[in-house]
């Protein structure tokens, strides 16, 4: 047996020994507490919120910087854009989200969310000793990952919920989410905070803490248990004919994964979801733009000063607090039948629009393809960072509302 064989098999079986650990303390803790079957589902709620967090708080991180790294980058063997990355991202995200349903459907949907952690964990490592092969590689896979990784997202918010608390289980979920936007920026701007250029040890500490911070993320999908079933449903289960059940029983996964397949295509051909669509390709762009493009823009203007590069966290913690407070604002609104969501919606889209008119108006226009030295251009104004994120701040916050 070689060395490497060796040190392969005692670090698989290290990690099934923590796995194992780790699920044996937290049932304890479950015992321990006598945890009834609705409190059990709100702490899989909570903990499914709090390890989306970690694992955006480094991706959300990584993507709103990606582009100015690359743009550092002292390698010349590298060719790889960001915008290119982000292209290939959502594109394949698009198309897997017709197969993800199955794979979700075949796989269950806590090994579907962990496995996805890890390619998005793979992702950000990436940066940390950049290829351009491995760049685009990696942008493929966590295309599909995503894809999976909402999906499964949604069934195990589905399921550990009811019509009485599927409102207030979206709430925490989206909050704890929301909140990695703060988190992840707010160590960016302290971390670049007077840089003007970023070197190779300013990238690598960044990136091997975002790396970290998703797979803490990822590893928590461990901690979500099968929610009990109701007696309600035990009753119905045991009084179904026999033959039923074992037919469902024994249903092939193949059988499964084709079904969750016509379902997902017969979905996207109803009039609520081809209506939707319209708004969807716009929440894509608006989505484009603060996640990729923004942070590099203000990374890119050199009357920005000394400042320019941690301004790009501090932009993604001004989108986060709009996010949170949007959030906020819609639930308020929502309650009050007598307004509904239209109003919202078309707020939103107002002071969103306006909101991209004042950014286009201080913001160069090559700033977005800016070289390594940055941009002396200015706008129709000379650029500021109180005006730059009061806009977008004030756009993000209606149009979430809006669109939540």
């Amino acid at each position: 047996m070689s060395v490497f064989s060796f040190l392969c098999q005692n670090l698989k079986g290290s990690f099934k020994r923590k796995i194992e650990l780790l699920r044996t303390e937290e049932d304890n803790f479950l015992r321990k507490n006598k945890m009834s079957p609705k409190s059990k589902k709100l702490f899989n709620i909570i903990m499914l919120g709090v390890a989306f967090m970690f694992m955006f708080t480094a991706f959300q991180t990584c993507g709103n910087v990606a582009q100015t790294v690359i743009t550092n980058l002292n390698n010349t063997n590298f060719h790889g854009s960001g915008y290119t990355s982000m292209a290939i991202i959502y594109g394949v995200f698009s198309a897997s989200n017709l197969i993800s349903p199955s794979v979700v459907a075949v796989v269950g949907p806590q090994l579907s969310m962990f496995v996805s952690g890890l390619f998005y964990s793979i992702y950000i490592a990436v940066f940390i000793q950049p290829f351009t092969w491995s760049f685009y590689t990696a942008s493929v896979f966590i295309g599909i990952a995503a894809a999976v990784i909402w999906t499964a997202q949604g069934n195990c918010l589905t399921i550990n919920s009811d019509e009485n608390t599927i409102g207030r289980n979206s709430g925490i979920f989206w909050a704890l989410l929301q909140s990695s936007l703060f988190f992840g920026n707010l160590y960016i701007y302290f971390a670049w905070r007077g840089k003007t250029h970023i070197s190779e040890s300013d990238r690598r500490t960044v990136f091997i803490a975002l790396t970290v911070l998703s797979l803490v993320g990822t590893f928590l999908f461990f901690l979500i248990r099968k929610p009990e079933e109701s007696n309600t449903l035990e009753e119905e289960v045991s009084s179904t004919d026999e033959s039923i059940v074992d037919n469902a029983s024994v249903q092939s996964k193949a059988t499964r994964a084709v079904d969750a397949f016509k379902r997902s295509i017969k979905l996207y051909f109803t009039k609520e979801i081809l209506l939707l669509s319209v708004t969807t390709a716009y929440t894509g762009l608006e989505l484009t733009f603060f996640s990729g493009v923004y942070g590099t823009c203000i990374g890119a203007v050199n009357r920005f000063g000394t400042e320019e590069k941690s301004l790009i966290g501090l932009s993604g913690i001004f989108i986060g607090i709009g996010e949170i407070l949007g959030g906020g604002f819609f639930g308020l609104v929502n309650k009050d039948n007598r307004f509904g969501r239209n109003p919202v919606v078309m707020l939103g889209i107002v002071v969103h629009f306006v909101a991209f008119y004042l950014i286009f108006y201080n913001i160069p226009n090559d700033a977005p393809i800016a070289s390594f030295e940055g941009t002396d251009n200015s706008a129709y104004i000379n650029p500021s960072p109180s005006v730059l994120q009061s806009h977008f701040t004030t756009a993000t916050t209606f149009f979430f509302s809006g669109s939540s």
